[in-house]
């Protein structure tokens, strides 16, 4: 079987990433610009898609889902990936590509991961399987938390810096959800 790139094509057929995007920000975005650029297909897995309504997980997935799309449109393929439990383990590593065979019929030739190191042995105990990890670093200093906590002062000027222009007439409702949920900690974590 040819890989993509001898088709003349892309080097990776299909990358996927995993991210609870609460809120999305431009971090992510050059990531997922990455895999956009590399790989024929890119999964989108919005983990904790089960989770909303809390200070750490203040959106819905449907909500996380909409700015995505907003963004990328079709160039990417989105699915929800709810928490099972278990951490970032070889166990959670076999949950995600059961996933992403189920969603693709195939597994992922790449995986694109921000700083977390711990995601290294997701694949392990997948034997005869090789999936590459790019691992883009951190050269916007921004997190989801801090986004959050920049609806939480009203700052739409600091938010819009690390925010796409699309989600910009978003930030109202955006930041209707972080208030309503910053003294929430309940979960529904499985």
């Amino acid at each position: 079987m040819k890989t993509a790139k001898e088709k003349g094509g892309k080097p990776y057929c299909l990358g996927i990433m995993v991210g609870r995007f609460q809120t999305f920000h431009n971090g992510h975005k050059m990531m997922i610009d990455k895999a956009v650029e590399l790989c024929e297909e890119v999964g989108v897995f919005i983990g904790s898609s089960q989770e909303s309504g809390t200070f750490k997980n203040p959106f819905t997935y449907e909500t996380r889902e909409k700015m995505l799309r907003r963004i990328y449109g079709k160039r990417i393929s989105i699915y929800p990936l709810p928490d099972i439990g278990v951490g970032n383990n070889s166990r959670w590593g076999d949950y995600v590509l059961d996933n992403v065979v189920e969603k693709f019929g195939k597994s992922p030739d790449l995986l694109i991961s921000g700083k977390e190191e711990r995601r290294i042995d997701w694949f392990d105990s997948v034997k005869g399987l090789s999936i590459s990890e790019l691992y883009i670093p951190k050269t916007i200093n921004i997190s989801a938390s801090q986004m959050r906590g920049f609806f939480l002062n009203d700052d739409f000027e600091s938010w819009k810096q690390y925010a796409h222009p699309l989600l910009w007439k978003d930030f109202d409702e955006l930041k209707k959800a972080v208030v309503d949920s910053r003294d929430n900690t309940e979960t529904d974590s499985i």
